[in-house]
């Protein structure tokens, strides 16, 4: 006999419905595992836009102090047209030339730069109670004591910290895991 005969036991290419179902089991179980550590690895990378945006503008101050030889202020700002009164700066901040020192804008040409748009929702920027503002010398100083800009997320962990120093030196930190963020008033 010639002829060509099909066993029984041939199958067809492709997935059954039970392998179907068994492989998008193990794909939720991974995604479920791996869903924290993204969100932290998230909220890390805001933390670190937030603190790199601030040093990038203190450091916009100082540079600006120097090349128009006047003083400069680096403040907190949801209006972007005068600094708030408080410690908040999750709002905003602007900068401005402070020709006569009174410590706010005299003219809409004083005004350098306004950034009010929040970087995140997640994350909570304040700065240190005693001093809540930059203030910059036209030779790059930076008048009073030290500023601290902590950056903490919405359940009150220190993430990074920004501080600039009597001498205008501008630096960033990282915080140590599950630090608490300072109580400001």
């Amino acid at each position: 006999m010639t002829g060509m005969s099909t066993s029984p036991r041939s199958r067809h290419a492709g997935f059954t419905l039970l392998e179907l179902i068994v492989s998008i089991c193990v794909l939720a179980i991974l995604a479920a595992i791996a869903a924290p550590s993204l969100g932290t690895l998230l909220e890390r990378q805001r933390a670190v836009a937030a603190t790199n945006a601030l040093v990038a503008h203190l450091s916009l101050a100082r540079l600006t102090a120097i090349t128009h030889n006047s003083h400069t202020v680096f403040c907190p700002s949801a209006s972007g047209t005068g600094c708030d009164a408080g410690t908040d700066w999750s709002g905003g901040w602007m900068l401005f030339l402070d020709r006569d020192g009174n410590r706010r804008p005299d003219s809409a040409d004083d005004i350098v730069r306004v950034e009010r748009t929040a970087l995140s929702q997640h994350l909570r920027l304040t700065s240190s109670s005693g001093r809540v503002q930059a203030r910059y010398l036209p030779d790059g100083r930076s008048t009073g004591s030290n500023l601290t800009i902590s950056v903490c997320n919405k359940r009150g962990e220190l993430l990074n910290t920004v501080v600039v120093n009597n001498v205008g030196r501008i630096r960033s930190t990282r915080a140590t895991p599950s630090s608490p963020c300072p109580r400001r008033t």
